[in-house]
């Protein structure tokens, strides 16, 4: 049933539609004092998303297309940087616990490595919530790694909160939702598990 068709007030069981400001975002790695992994500070988080690459093929006039391989699309998520945790500090650290040490020395040779940086992030969990702050779709990025770290802009001119957007890679996501509600005949409720 379209969850615009009905009076609310008579069916309790009707749902909301998926709301883009109801979110929570967790750094299985950030392990903060106020709120641990999750990012009480987030204000924007983009969602995984994939391509389906191609290849085609010509004969004669005519142009076939097949599906190739998919790749992963980076997700960026915006913060403002709170002072306590400090989003600035944290995320200079993560680049250090990913093995980046500047240049000091010919003695300098340690270099970033993928299980140091996955490990620095940890799990990145993408979840949105239903008015009651229960999970309908949960995202769970696989070797999630910091790609561009923007630490805002300053001006004299704005009274905005400081911003901190990162970009993140990842290898692939999973998405499990609330219920087995896929319009696909034998469709389930959990997505590109392994």
């Amino acid at each position: 049933m379209p969850f615009w068709s009905t009076n609310f007030g008579e069916d309790a069981t009707l749902k909301d539609p998926k709301r883009n400001f109801r979110f929570t975002v967790e750094f299985q790695g950030i392990q903060a004092e106020q709120g641990g992994a999750l990012a009480w500070y987030a204000k924007s988080a983009t969602k995984p998303s994939f391509t389906v690459e191609n290849v085609e093929h010509s004969y004669l006039n005519h142009k076939f297309y097949y599906p190739g391989g998919v790749s992963w699309n980076t997700i960026s998520v915006a913060m403002v940087d709170p002072v306590s945790p400090d989003v600035t500090a944290t995320f200079a650290d993560i680049l250090t616990q990913s093995g980046y040490t500047p240049p000091t020395n010919a003695n300098s040779l340690g270099t970033i490595s993928k299980a140091k940086a996955a490990g620095a992030l940890g799990t990145v969990i993408i979840t949105q919530i239903d008015s009651d702050g229960k999970p309908i779709e949960t995202w769970t990025l696989w070797n999630a790694f910091v790609k561009d770290v923007q630490l805002g802009e300053l001006s004299y001119g704005d009274d905005e909160l400081s911003t901190t957007t990162v970009e993140l890679m990842y290898d692939w996501a999973r998405v499990e939702t609330a219920n087995a509600s896929s319009a696909i005949a034998g469709g389930g409720s959990s997505f590109f598990n392994s």
